[in-house]
C-alpha cells in the first residue's frame, strides 16, 4: 500500500487567512465569546542597503515584532465569532 504524505511533506509552506489564524488563536486561548480578529504589531528601522557598497540608498526594515488577538465590534475578513469556532463544552453530569 502506497504510503500518503501530510500537506506539510507536500509542501514548504502551508499557508493560513487571517480568520484561520484568529481561530486558531481564540482555541488556543480558550475564548469561549466575542469576535476575535488578527493583531499585528510592526516595528520600525533604518538602514542604507544596495546591490555594492558604492551604491547605498536609505531603506526601512518593517518586522513583525508581535502577533495577537484584538477584539472587534463587527465581524470582518480577519475576525473569527468565538462562540461558533470554540463553544463551550457541556459537561454531562453523571447520576
Amino acid at each position: 500500500m502506497p504510503k500518503t504524505q501530510s500537506v506539510a511533506q507536500k509542501s514548504q509552506h502551508i499557508t493560513f487567512t487571517h480568520a484561520q489564524v484568529s481561530e486558531a488563536l481564540i482555541k488556543h486561548h480558550n475564548l469561549h465569546e466575542g469576535l476575535w480578529g488578527l493583531y499585528v504589531e510592526f516595528g520600525i528601522a533604518a538602514t542604507n542597503a544596495g546591490p555594492s557598497q558604492d551604491q547605498l540608498n536609505p531603506a526601512a526594515i518593517v518586522p513583525i515584532v508581535k502577533i495577537g488577538l484584538q477584539k472587534f465590534d463587527k465581524p470582518n475578513n480577519m475576525t473569527a465569532d468565538a462562540a461558533i469556532v470554540n463553544p463551550i463544552k457541556k459537561v454531562r453530569s453523571v447520576s
